[in-house]
């Protein structure tokens, strides 16, 4: 991808050591180079299904995901980006001797700048890489428009469009003078001559100046060259290859068809995307009492509601139902433990126990209370402790737990550990036994 040009390269059943390749060249005035080069890849992959694969080279940080995104507008996957310095070095070692050389430098003269690289030539890696835009393919059109100006035989266009037009003659003079020592081209302002030496003259200043500029960072690199790979449509001056010679002191490589090196390059790096599949989750099924996965060890009987369900449904009030749950179940065990302590537990067994028969206690009779004192109350029954108990505490308003009241002191209460809230005793109903009249008869 150039500033004006994309070119697109197609590599084709030739010799191993002479690829032979399908060259197309796009030009794009008004259209950015990475959206042309995706429309132009698009239209490729159309046209030819049998392509398997694509590689783009890049410039920048800034144009690789320029060209990222212009792929992914297009629903383009099948390609690789690669730096342009890699894709030289690429096609160096396909049309070139490379054997003895293990650092090369590659000078690519485009049309709107000059890059300079370092790069390893058998690891690919790229030690140094510089571009300057004093220096372009249209800065030395531009000193031939001006000489030829000055000369008297061109005159000065009137309008941007004469001016673009005079500038394209200039360049066709410059890319004939590659082959000859003298170029005369005719045009609407007037003749376009220009011979060798002329040339040479106008573009030493600013060829030298890049020369140096190469070798600057080759030092700067620390790396030692063997070669100089010279690219871009600039390297079809001859003047260039021999000011880089004698100014680096390395020998210089000029591949023929220079401006197409970086597209044949990468065309021959292209290799099918390795594009790795994210793994597939296993599907999440929905727990529900029919399709509950619990091991059957660790489920009671009868199949209990789903802690999750639970969760979903008012988790606050049904923490405080378990809780009160759990309270009761403890009063029972405290209860019962104190009873038997008390020495009413075997008489209570035996009574259950007993086949003979059985004394009733009328429900709708009440116990008749034991006296404490003369300012004391009647003692709760046990079914009243009981339904005391058992009922659920009253559901707060708010989230902050509230501590209970303690009992009111009375004669079946006792504290058992201090500090600790006091143990009401509920009072047992008399035992009756057989031949005997019930008390208060």
């Amino acid at each position: 991808m150039g500033a004006g040009t994309v070119r697109l390269a197609c590599p084709q059943h030739g010799g191993q050591h002479a690829p032979t390749f399908q060259v197309q060249t796009l030009t794009m005035p008004e259209q950015h180079a990475e959206e042309a080069a995706a429309d132009a890849i698009a239209a490729a992959l159309a046209a030819a299904p049998e392509i398997g694969a694509t590689t783009i080279t890049f410039r920048t940080d800034l144009q690789a995901r320029a060209v990222r995104a212009a792929m992914a507008r297009r629903q383009l996957t099948n390609y690789q980006l690669v730096p342009e310095a890699v894709a030289a070095v690429h096609f160096a070692h396909a049309t070139a001797d490379m054997r003895e050389v293990s650092t090369l430098a590659v000078y690519d003269l485009g049309s709107s700048g000059l890059t300079v690289s370092v790069v390893n030539a058998r690891t690919s890696d790229v030690y140094q890489c510089e571009r300057i835009s004093d220096i372009s393919g249209d800065y030395l059109d531009s000193l031939i428009r001006e000489q030829q100006i000055a000369s008297g035989r061109i005159a000065h266009p009137a309008d941007p469009a004469g001016l673009s037009a005079l500038d394209a003659l200039c360049r066709a003079a410059k890319e004939q003078l590659s082959n000859s020592n003298a170029v005369a081209l005719p045009s609407e302002q007037g003749l376009v001559l220009l011979t060798q030496e002329n040339f040479e003259a106008l573009m030493m200043l600013a060829i030298e100046s890049s020369a140096r500029m190469t070798r600057d960072a080759i030092i700067r690199s620390q790396h030692p060259v063997q070669a100089v790979l010279v690219i871009g449509g600039g390297a079809r001056i001859p003047l260039i290859s021999r000011v880089l010679e004698r100014t680096i002191g390395v020998p210089v490589v000029v591949p023929t068809e220079p401006e197409t090196a970086l597209a044949r390059g990468a065309a021959l790096l292209a290799r099918p995307a390795q594009v790795k599949q994210a793994p597939v989750a296993p599907a999440i099924l929905p727990i529900d009492d029919e399709t509950d996965s619990t091991p059957a060890w660790l489920t009671a009987p009868a199949r209990r509601r789903p802690l999750s369900a639970l969760a979903g449904r008012g988790g606050g009030q049904n923490r405080r139902e378990l809780n009160a749950a759990v309270l009761t179940v403890s009063s029972l065990v405290v209860v019962a433990a104190i009873g038997l302590g008390l020495g009413y537990g075997p008489e209570v067994l035996e009574r259950g126990n007993s086949s003979e028969e059985p004394q009733a206690v009328p429900a709708t009779t009440a116990p008749r209370p034991t006296q404490a004192g003369p300012t004391s109350s009647a003692a709760p029954t046990t079914d009243a402790v009981h339904a005391t108990v058992a009922a659920p505490p009253a559901r707060q308003l708010d989230d902050e737990p509230t501590a209970p009241a303690p009992p009111t002191a009375g004669p079946n209460t006792f504290t058992v550990v201090p500090g600790l809230p006091p143990v009401v005793l509920p009072t047992l109903p008399p035992v009756v036994l057989p031949g005997f009249p019930p008390p208060g008869q």
